[in-house]
């Protein structure tokens, strides 16, 4: 059995003005780099990992940081964990989105829509969050860490709990935790306090 620790990343600069980062690569804000911080140190308090998985993008690599110091583990970064593609919606904010008609506002529906200009279907996110996944069971570490995105974090929990093409409509939020016991069937998702309230912030 694989514990699993689900962090999303602290507050991104694109988190405070509402923009959509999809994959640009947005630092944390001032406020996230202390959050990483401080949940880094509470979650060394009473948690091990051997190995920390991290998306690429850099408010993720940035919130990972700490915790590879604080946990003394290692970082091993991975584009499967990326957040999901919005196309030509990326780096808009919510507003200039949600007034597109081309935008699916509804955050149920997204399964199979693929945003304009190549971006990426909720389906096809689910894919490599499964090979992720699925991956570790070949793996010797038994207590992992995994630093992404929200919405990835959505199919995440959709794949641990075996709802799909059904998924959470609400996402965690910045510097959220969520745990579960991962051996290869269908498991629950547990969210946990580090002591800090996560900020609600959108994907």
């Amino acid at each position: 059995m694989i514990r699993l620790y689900l962090l999303r990343h602290a507050e991104s600069v694109a988190n405070i003005h509402k923009i959509l980062a999809s994959r640009k690569d947005f630092p944390l804000s001032a406020q996230g780099k202390h959050d990483a911080q401080d949940l880094s140190a509470r979650f060394a308090q009473g948690n091990r990992v051997e190995i920390i998985y991290c998306s690429p993008l850099l408010r993720a690599v940035q919130t990972a940081a700490p915790f590879v110091t604080a946990c003394d583990a290692p970082l091993k970064l991975d584009e499967r964990l990326l957040e999901q593609d919005l196309g030509r919606f990326s780096g808009m904010t919510y507003a200039q989105a949600e007034s597109d008609p081309a935008y699916r506002t509804d955050r149920t529906q997204r399964w199979a829509w693929s945003p304009e200009g190549g971006g990426e279907s909720y389906q096809t996110l689910s894919f490599r969050v499964r090979e992720f996944l699925f991956g570790l069971l070949g793996r010797p570490e038994s207590e992992v860490l995994i630093v992404t995105h929200a919405v990835t974090l959505r199919l995440f929990r959709a794949v641990l709990e075996n709802t799909l093409p059904a998924y959470p409509e609400t996402i965690p939020g910045n510097g959220e935790l969520w745990t579960s016991d991962w051996e290869g069937t269908p498991t629950r998702v547990v969210e946990r306090s580090l002591g800090t309230p996560p900020k609600a912030h959108g994907e």
